[in-house]
């Protein structure tokens, strides 16, 4: 599967729906676009997946936001994302990325390990306290943020 990878500029055409596979909170995806830049996955001209890149201390990022199509998963695009993520960093001279993900996100655990991040920290009950509603996933109930980073 080939796939192209590029900066869109106007993050009102950002892909919403499948932003909000990553994270449903639609005022926290929007204060990302906010904040950040927006990366689309393409192929054929289809959206396939997206994530975004945001500053949060000097030199450092962190990756939020990376969501595959549900019918194009498992696919190595997810993968393909994040290499272009650390590339663009590395290409910025940026030390550190990071990247946050749920508890009860088993699989997503293991593809930022796989890519090269190790477990940094846990907020404790981020998802309690941050959204309004419980959120399951793998049928467990996504309470704590595990939080993980690169140096590059």
């Amino acid at each position: 599967m080939d796939i192209c990878i590029q900066e869109i500029s106007d993050y009102k055409k950002a892909p919403m729906k499948l932003l909000l596979l990553a994270d449903p909170s639609e005022k926290s995806v929007k204060d990302y676009l906010n904040r950040g830049k927006c990366y689309i996955a393409y192929c054929d001209e289809n959206i396939v997946g997206v994530y975004v890149l945001i500053d949060t201390r000097p030199l450092t990022m962190e990756l939020v936001n990376i969501a595959v199509d549900e019918k194009h998963q498992n696919n190595g695009i997810a993968k393909k994302m994040i290499k272009d993520a650390i590339n663009r960093c590395k290409d910025k001279k940026i030390k550190v990325l990071e990247v946050g993900t749920g508890n009860s996100s088993i699989k997503q655990l293991q593809l930022y390990q796989r890519c090269g991040f190790r477990i940094t920290g846990i907020d404790k009950d981020f998802f309690k306290i941050h959204y309004n509603e419980e959120i399951y996933e793998n049928k467990i109930q996504c309470i704590d943020m595990i939080r993980l980073s690169m140096n590059m």
